[in-house]
């Protein structure tokens, strides 16, 4: 079995890699960049490769042992083999929010042991903050104020505070497995929140909103990150049908799920 990783360590060089790589995906916001299409359709822009190329070459030194599989490498079809642990990497995860000038969009890196997220960080570019995490009740946020520990809340009596992606949102899909959703818990939505990117994570695990239920298919490293944050913090993170969520699957493609703050 490999030795265990110093997580609380790594945490703190993972955090400022991805600050690193925030402020060179800023020079490049705030300068604008050329935005191109993939086979998929989905955009890229230099801001994705220079963030990657960064963060690639600090994390192969940081830990050269362990492969690393990161979204614009893979696309490209330079994904390594992966065992049992590996880094995950979304150098930046909201591309389109970067391109439409709306400030939701974040640098997601995280560790994966046997399946599960161990270690996460989330950095948002804009306001320079960074949220990380390496276990149960480690969840942090980091603002130009400091470092304060965050977590999950319990819903309000009087309803959910429901999270949605600003453009991946299939409506029809999201409202009947909310209708059969509710029935079953006997709760309601009072209040519904659209954001961009791993942002929602980060705002669940601060106890800044209750749920968000996704029905589409997302990529492993969109949400390996967030998923690291939002349990470290208290809540949960399961598929639609109640399962647990794990990494490493064929194609890393996920399917829906949802993400709670800590129940009642």
């Amino acid at each position: 079995m490999a030795a265990a990783l110093p997580l609380a360590h790594l945490l703190a060089e993972v955090e400022q890699l991805a600050a690193a790589a925030g402020e060179r995906i800023m020079t490049l916001y705030e300068s604008g960049c050329a935005v191109e299409r993939k086979a998929d359709a989905s955009p890229v822009t230099a801001a994705d490769r220079e963030s990657e190329a960064l963060i690639l070459k600090r994390l192969g030194e940081l830990t050269p042992e362990i492969p690393i599989l990161s979204e614009e490498a893979s696309a490209a079809g330079n994904a390594p083999k992966t065992g049992r642990r590996f880094w995950l990497v979304d150098p930046l995860d909201g591309t389109r929010e970067f391109c439409a000038r709306i400030g939701e969009f974040t640098v997601n890196i995280a560790l994966i042991e046997e399946g599960a997220p161990v270690l996460g960080v989330v950095h948002l570019p804009v306001p320079g903050e960074t949220y990380a995490a390496h276990g149960a009740g480690t969840a942090t946020r980091r603002t130009k104020a400091g470092v304060a520990p965050i977590a999950a809340r319990a819903p309000a009596g009087d309803g959910l505070v429901m999270l949605t992606s600003r453009f991946h949102s299939d409506e029809a899909s999201l409202a009947a497995f909310l209708e059969r959703y509710l029935a079953r818990t006997g709760e309601r939505i009072k209040d519904r929140t659209r954001a961009g990117s791993a942002l929602k994570f980060c705002l669940l695990a601060a106890g800044e909103a209750d749920i968000y239920p996704r029905m589409g298919p997302t990529m492993e490293w969109d949400t390996a990150a967030g998923h690291a944050l939002v349990l470290a913090a208290g809540g949960s993170f399961e598929t639609l049908e109640g399962a647990a969520f794990v990494y490493g699957k064929p194609g890393l493609r996920n399917s829906g799920f949802i993400v709670r703050g800590r129940r009642s």
